[in-house]
């Protein structure tokens, strides 16, 4: 299924400007439909005033019979629309016509709804390996009584024998001074915490129970280790290990979210190592069908905080909203009135998921949020998604709804 929305069939980029990157593209590439924009110069004229044409192309996301990548036949469709010629699937795109591509996706929102993120195991501190199980006993249906709690993103777990213990911690009966700040025994912290190493890694163990995660086939991991938001040399250690030992996706919490909190930073770090293999294997996919040209382009895609990340800095954490934050940024601009500061309601309903969020006139942000049952901790704007589109059904079954 296509559908081309376009006015002034026979109005062509200038010849002049052929090879000089002036067609901007912009997509929307959701679980079900990807919608592609292309604008770009034409000769001025009464059905263009402006001198711009604005071509819009509406594919089906998955369609594998007739084109590998949606948003890649939709720029297709765009450059021969634009220049007149024709630019075959079996050849890699030509990007000297593209000024830039901006793309929003929900490919890591879906992958996080459904449950098909990438087989990761997580990396813990000893005692620990069941505290996203546990999570933070937060209660938010108390009084349902069919509870389902969410199952976690990872399929296995390596524990590591390690402790470190902040400088004064109370709970320690044998914490040294706060104000000791020589101690033998303590290490200044990236947060300006002393810390005390009271346990440190058996390394040729670590080793072991790491090639044992690889040798069941995971080749994603997560490592979020007691105090290192402060003290990342313990984890910055098993991450060398885990790529010496061939890994091909390792997120530390240390890096990806270094705050306080262990159970969202430990939540964050998994949803990082779930989903961004799926992102990177999107992008890969995406970029393969363009020339060497790609590699200079400007391909930016929209993050859940509502701002753009170059294509090699879009991880799965930034992700998760990355397809309805660029709706909210949309209808901010395009509904809203500065004049009448009237707030506008965003209800986005796709074909897979659904998002409601609010504008006011500045975008609200969250900084902590929870969504498929994972709390992760990234600034995000304040969107609400729920599993169910246009495409879901409902089944009535031994008289019940599901």
């Amino acid at each position: 299924m296509a559908l081309q929305a376009d006015a002034g069939a026979g109005a062509l980029l200038p010849l002049a400007l052929n090879g000089k990157h002036a067609i901007r593209i912009c997509i929307d590439r959701g679980g079900t439909f990807s919608d592609c924009v292309g604008v770009f110069p034409v000769e001025p004229s009464n059905e263009f005033p402006s001198g711009e044409r604005i071509v819009v192309v509406k594919l089906l996301s998955e369609d594998p019979e007739h084109y590998p990548d949606a948003p890649r036949e939709g720029i297709r469709r765009i450059l021969e629309i634009a220049t007149g010629k024709p630019h075959p699937r079996s050849q890699p795109l030509d990007t000297s016509n593209i000024k830039f591509i901006r793309m929003g996706t929900t490919v890591a929102t879906n992958a996080l709804l459904e449950r098909k993120g990438e087989a990761c195991a997580l990396v813990i501190t000893k005692g620990f390996h069941d505290l996203l199980k546990i999570g933070n006993q937060a209660r938010p249906r108390i009084f349902d009584l069919s509870i389902a709690k969410p199952d976690v993103l990872y399929k296995d777990v390596v524990q590591i024998d390690e402790r470190v213990t902040l400088v004064g911690y109370t709970m320690n009966p044998r914490a040294a001074s706060t104000n000791d700040k020589h101690a033998s025994t303590s290490v200044l912290g990236k947060s300006g915490e002393y810390v005390d190493v009271l346990s440190a890694p058996d390394w040729d163990v670590v080793r072991t129970d790491l090639q044992k995660v690889y040798d069941s086939g995971i080749r994603s991991v997560a490592i979020c280790l007691m105090h290192s938001y402060t003290f990342t040399a313990h984890e910055e250690t098993v991450g060398r290990i885990a790529h010496d030992i061939g890994f091909s996706h390792i997120t530390l919490s240390s890096e990806l979210v270094p705050m306080i909190k262990i159970v969202p930073r430990a939540h964050s770090a998994t949803a990082d190592a779930y989903l961004t293999p799926v992102i990177r294997r999107y992008v890969d996919g995406f970029s393969s069908g363009f020339d060497d040209g790609i590699l200079d382009m400007r391909v930016d895609f929209m993050q859940s905080d509502g701002g753009l990340a170059p294509v090699d800095r879009f991880s799965g954490l930034r992700a998760i909203l990355s397809g309805p934050a660029a709706g909210v940024v949309g209808y901010a601009v395009t509904s809203y009135s500065i004049d009448e500061k009237v707030p506008v309601i965003g209800f986005d309903m796709g074909g897979t998921s659904t998002d409601v969020s609010r504008f006011d006139g500045r975008f609200e942000h969250v900084f902590e949020t929870t969504t498929a049952g994972v709390t992760v901790q990234a600034p995000q704007l304040d969107i609400n998604t729920v599993a169910a589109g246009g495409g879901s059904r409902l089944f009535f079954r031994n008289g019940l709804m599901a």
